[in-house]
């Protein structure tokens, strides 16, 4: 085993087939084709800025044309909001304006930590909104610091040294393989602080959030609207905490709780992933094609099984590759984010009994942001990786992650002992955290709505209850459903709660259910 699975990383929020799964990962925009236009910012907006700010919070940013119907813009922020005076990153952002009488801008992420919103909104933003919400909103993306055209953390240099990279196979039961394992990740920060430069320090998300409040005067809103889903409700809940007084409409769709350590998040999600994947098993049984046999418990065991053989013997994919436990198991609970994926995953499992790994490989390379031909199109795994090593102090002594181990393999006898040793990723980072877990202190007057999904297995429905109950001034929905998140992929219950809560003004009854 090598690195355990990563958390929060559903940055595409519609799977419906492979098809659409292969299209989560985007090339970059090409260059701008159009006549630039400039925003320039309300002087009421501007004098928002807190002190020394200023020249940030009142830039003119030029939005050029750089897709069919979409416009790119750059927006430059401190890279230390200490000293906002030194050096400064830029920001990559994209706008679908809105086709009707716009009321103001939704900004977007779409979780990670690590999601191109860029790309995010390119890829779905036509679809993936209402036209309720489209009518009355640009929508606009952001790629976050760190993330891939905004000062992206950069920590190999070629697509082959990745490949290498994810057939590592740890054996990190023992202490030979733990040391090797810590060896390896020691070499990786030094590579990631060597390329990436002085930004690796400053990408935490109380950082973020300051960046996103600067995003809010340059698209000339006096308040935030915002959408964010999975961590990207960690960045606006911080964002709440910060801005209280700034807050317009915020959605937070698939809540992290940033009340708790690393390792409660880690042994969440296992039991999550646990409960969904026993969730797939009975439906795949009433399905003709599926591979399992016998009822929810032996179907389990039967991919317990497939999923200890592989782990003991990694496999060769039909390109030649290596197939370790750890990325079968990345293959196989991707689909688990969303149920319309579920035919992927038998058709999948079918192959993968057979002796073929290739088609789950291949969904971990969508996971992973690898394409067919082999180009890794994002940073995603370094910047999830910097993101949470500053997020969240973490166990890295061995006693200490051997006892996590044990009890995540209580929790999650399928996945637990790949969510094992999370630590080991940030043990030799060259940075320290810059926060510890705490409840949301929210002192706005504008009620938010927090969304949370029952079959949610990357963020399980109690951490929205208990973000909801942090909030205070909020409104939770419930959408009775499987997968990751909700507006956008459930029903009209959620969707008209939504648009009616950005548009009109109208909080949903709080414990609505969908």
């Amino acid at each position: 085993m090598k690195s355990a699975p990563r958390r929060f990383a559903a940055f595409c929020l519609a799977m419906v087939s492979m098809l659409v799964l292969s299209a989560c990962s985007l090339p970059f925009l090409p260059a701008p084709t159009a006549k630039p236009s400039t925003s320039t910012v309300d002087p009421s907006i501007a004098a928002s800025a807190p002190e020394g700010l200023e020249k940030f919070y009142s830039q003119r940013v030029e939005w050029s044309s750089c897709e069919d119907g979409f416009e790119c813009g750059k927006v430059q922020v401190p890279l230390d909001y200490g000293k906002p005076d030194s050096e400064e990153i830029t920001l990559s952002a994209i706008k679908l304006a809105s086709n009707g009488s716009k009321k103001g801008t939704v900004l977007i992420n779409p979780g990670g930590p690590g999601g191109s919103g860029v790309d995010f909104v390119k890829d779905s933003g036509k679809s993936h909104f209402t036209q309720k919400l489209r009518s009355n909103y640009d929508i606009v993306g952001f790629d976050p610091r760190g993330v891939k055209r905004s000062a992206p953390v950069t920590c190999m240099s070629s697509d082959a040294e990745r490949d290498a990279a994810r057939e590592k196979d740890f054996r990190k039961d023992t202490d030979e393989g733990l040391a090797a394992a810590l060896a390896f990740n020691k070499t990786v920060a030094k590579q990631c602080a060597e390329k990436t430069g002085p930004v690796l320090e400053h990408i935490d998300t109380v950082s973020a959030a300051k960046d996103l409040d600067v995003l809010r005067a340059v698209v000339n809103d006096a308040k935030l609207n915002y959408l964010g889903y999975s961590y990207g409700t960690f960045l606006g809940s911080t964002y709440a905490d910060l801005f209280p007084e700034n807050v317009g409409r915020l959605v937070l769709d698939g809540a992290v709780d940033p009340s708790i350590s690393n390792e409660e998040l880690t042994a969440g999600q296992a039991r999550a992933f646990e409960k969904a994947i026993r969730t797939y098993v009975a439906n795949c049984l009433g399905q003709n094609n599926c591979p399992l046999s016998g009822g929810v418990d032996n179907g389990v065991q039967e991919i317990r099984d497939l999923i200890n053989a592989v782990d003991a013997n990694p496999q060769t994919a039909r390109d030649g590759r290596l197939v370790t436990g750890t990325e079968f198991v990345n293959g196989l609970i991707l689909p688990l984010y969303d149920n319309q994926s579920w035919p992927a995953l038998t058709q999948a499992l079918e192959s993968a009994f057979s002796g073929d790994v290739s088609q789950m490989l291949r969904i971990a390379d969508l996971g992973a942001d690898r394409d067919p031909s082999g180009k890794y199109t994002s940073n995603s795994a370094f910047a999830f990786t910097a993101i949470n090593c500053l997020d969240y102090p973490m166990v890295t002594d061995t006693a200490g992650m051997r006892a996590e181990e044990a009890k995540l393999k209580q929790d999650s006898p399928t996945f637990g002992s790949f969510f094992a040793y999370g630590g080991l990723t940030c043990k030799e980072w060259p940075y320290q955290p810059k926060r510890q877990p705490a409840a949301v202190e929210y002192t706005g007057s504008a009620p938010i709505v927090v969304i949370g999904t029952t079959g949610d297995p990357a963020t399980p429905l109690e951490w929205s209850e208990s973000l909801r109950k942090q909030l205070e001034n909020a409104a939770l929905v419930t959408w009775e459903g499987e997968g990751h998140t909700a507006y956008g992929r459930s029903n009209s219950c959620v969707s008209t709660a939504v648009d009616d809560y950005f548009v009109d003004g109208k909080l949903p009854q709080d414990g609505l259910k969908c």
